[in-house]
């Protein structure tokens, strides 16, 4: 068992109802448990069929060395990158500004 948050944004309802089931959401679109490795996953499955236009970040407690690992669903301005064996994140400009 390892600690669990999902963060959405503008995703369905049906798909918000869904993650409650498993999870329990403490703010509007930000969900937290303590589930398996096969659970972590199958609610991934959910949010990759379900999340539509809106975003999704996964995170959970790991064994790598940072202590956490995570993913992400959709479009949005934070982009995961690999720095060295670390993931970290990498802020892209805002949309119709120039590198």
């Amino acid at each position: 068992m390892s600690f669990l948050v999902v963060v959405t944004e503008n995703v369905p309802p049906r798909l918000r109802g869904r993650l409650a089931i498993w999870l329990l959401e403490v703010r509007s679109g930000v969900y937290i448990g303590d589930v398996s490795r096969r659970t972590r996953e199958m609610i991934w499955q959910q949010l990759d069929a379900g999340h539509e236009d809106g975003n999704v970040v996964m995170a959970w407690a790991s064994n790598s060395e940072s202590g956490y690992d995570f993913q992400t669903l959709g479009t949005n301005r934070r982009e995961p990158i690999d720095y060295d064996g670390l993931r970290l994140v990498a802020f892209l400009p805002p949309e119709g500004q120039a590198l």
